[in-house]
């Protein structure tokens, strides 16, 4: 699978993406590069202010919180998303458990997409709203 379709397959998989048009998804895919990370390197260090997000393409990480596992996760997740929104600091520790390939992000280009695309900025919200909704949900039944 091509470069530019295999972003737009693993985008298209993203829960916060669900929804978007291939034209809008061409144009996240567009806004982004691809790199490679060794396995046991750092991709995300809690509590640094982040500016990007990763789209896992291909390899594992592990998410740590605290200093405790809670998450393992490979192509398809994507980690790092509340950078898109604001700079504020990372919420958790994520390491390459194996050789990756990642899809970055960044919130410059993410919100070039969002200024030209505004029913995927609309799309967003929605996605964001049951976020909060879930976790009400779970936080309070």
């Amino acid at each position: 699978m091509g470069s530019k379709k295999r972003r737009q397959h693993h985008l298209a998989g993203v829960p916060m993406f669900e929804g978007c048009t291939t034209r809008e998804l061409d144009l996240i895919a567009r806004a982004g590069t691809d790199i490679v990370m060794t396995a046991g390197t750092t991709i995300i260090d809690q509590g640094q202010t982040g500016r990007e997000a990763f789209v896992v393409l291909d390899g594992t990480v592990t998410v740590r919180r605290n200093g405790r596992r809670v998450a393992e996760l490979g192509p398809g997740a994507m980690i790092g998303e509340l950078s898109l929104l604001d700079h504020g600091p990372r919420t958790a520790t994520v390491t390459c458990d194996t050789d990756c390939e990642l899809f970055v992000l960044d919130q410059r280009h993410f919100m070039g997409v969002l200024h030209d695309t505004p029913q995927l900025a609309a799309r967003l919200l929605a996605h964001l709203a049951r976020m909060v909704r879930e976790m009400d949900r779970r936080s309070y039944g």
